[in-house]
């Protein structure tokens, strides 16, 4: 079912690879992040569980087995439309013992069923997310995370071939498949429609929660744009929605509602082993799994970003966070934050389960690099290394900085070279 025009993700290899040893296979991800076009690039025959067609219905009402009838591996779309296709995948798995059987692919996330099985051992997940700008043909790919964790320098290039500007333009517009060869302006539009079918629609479709009020919700969208890549609490999400009265707990329960439909994503703080005695934070921040949905929210524009530089910085850290997870999850690897009551902090760290860790700096303009070295140096100076390991390097992540290493070895290179 392979189609010619389709654009190369960075999840095709693991997907590939999974498919040879996993009866099963869940693709999972925000809609429109192009599932269903990656599940049919690996399935031979498939089913739209979202097609309205009534045979469908009625093969879910008679038997919902009959719908896993066809070649392998069978693409399934929209499985959470059926939650109970769940426990029937999962036994004909077991039932056949041969793998590559059934992919699966679903954009929210299913409440929680006691009699639904954990899939363990015989489902395997891929998180899809919206494009990286490597996928997006924007980057260069000259930076690998998995070169420099196994030690390998980049090639040195003093220009990065972006300014600024044009890298506000290419956050602002986002990474849905179907919107990378339309306009900025055009990708801007989409989304704000993209935004209100997720109040309007998405939010009224996801099962086992009271219903939302679309006015609240809106404006608890346009609070998170504001907060983004920061630690901002609850309360203070809250309190931020000025034309709205809403709580911490309403606030909490809107928010998790949106990481059920994957439009909102943690960055857990992460806990090592220090020389020191400050208290590090716990508190996760929150991001939104493309920044261009804060753009579209908010009605923010490459030329507004300009004018207001500091939150172009978070928005733009954002968009590094959502590209290292999407590479380093392929890997295994995990993406942290950290920060301390001294205020040492890292706005990233990729760790992986050998316990090999990375940290990162970001800085919109490559005149903040020097800063940023200091911050990760006295970062490194308080890490415990008898206890928790040296980083394998860490990095300053800019928008239109050079690749190159600097006198202290911290590595420093823009977004756009950086591929898995």
């Amino acid at each position: 079912m392979a189609d010619v025009s389709y654009r190369h993700r960075v999840v095709d290899p693991p997907i590939s690879e999974i498919l040879g040893y996993s009866g099963g296979l869940l693709i999972e991800g925000v809609r429109a992040c192009g599932k269903t076009m990656t599940g049919r690039q690996h399935a031979a025959s498939e089913v739209a569980l979202d097609s309205g067609l009534p045979q469908i219905r009625a093969a879910l009402d008679l038997d919902p087995a009959l719908l896993l009838e066809g070649k392998t591996p069978r693409l399934i779309d929209e499985w959470q439309l059926a939650p109970d296709l769940w426990n029937a995948v999962r036994r004909e798995v077991d039932a056949r013992q041969r793998p590559g059987q059934f992919i699966l692919t679903g954009s929210s996330v299913p409440a929680e069923d006691a009699t639904r099985h954990s899939g363990a051992h015989r489902i395997s997940r891929v998180r899809l997310r919206p494009m990286t700008l490597f996928e997006r043909g924007l980057g260069t790919g000259n930076v690998s995370l998995t070169a420099l964790f196994d030690g390998e320098e980049p090639s040195p290039a003093l220009d990065s071939g972006t300014s600024v500007r044009e890298a506000l333009d290419a956050l602002v517009h986002g990474g849905w498949p179907g919107d990378v060869d339309a306009t900025t302006a055009q990708a801007q539009r989409y989304l704000r429609d993209y935004v209100e079918d997720v109040v309007s629609i998405d939010m009224g479709r996801l099962d086992g929660e009271p219903r939302r009020d679309p006015i609240r919700l809106r404006a608890l969208l346009r609070s998170l744009a504001r907060h983004i890549a920061t630690e901002a609490s609850f309360t203070t999400i809250a309190k931020d929605v000025t034309t709205q009265a809403l709580s911490a707990e309403t606030a909490a329960s809107y928010i998790n509602a949106l990481r059920r439909l994957f439009i909102v994503e943690e960055q857990p703080a992460w806990a090592p082993h220090l020389r020191s005695r400050y208290a590090v934070r716990t508190s996760s921040k929150l991001h939104f799994v493309d920044p261009a949905l804060a753009a579209a929210v908010t009605g923010t524009s490459a030329e507004r970003l300009m004018q207001d530089l500091e939150t172009a910085g978070l928005w733009f850290e954002s968009q590094v966070v959502q590209h290292l997870r999407t590479f380093a999850e392929l890997r295994g690897g995990h993406v942290y934050h950290y920060r301390d009551k001294s205020g040492k902090e890292a706005d990233a760290v990729v760790e992986f389960d050998d316990g090999r860790w990375a940290a990162f700096e970001v800085k919109l303009g490559q005149r903040q690099i020097a800063k940023a070295q200091n911050s990760l140096a006295a970062f490194v100076a308080d890490i415990d290394t008898r206890r928790t390991p040296a980083p394998v390097f860490t990095a300053v992540v800019t928008a239109d900085g050079p690749t190159m290493k600097l006198a202290d070895g911290v590595l420093t290179f823009p977004l756009s070279a950086l591929r898995p």
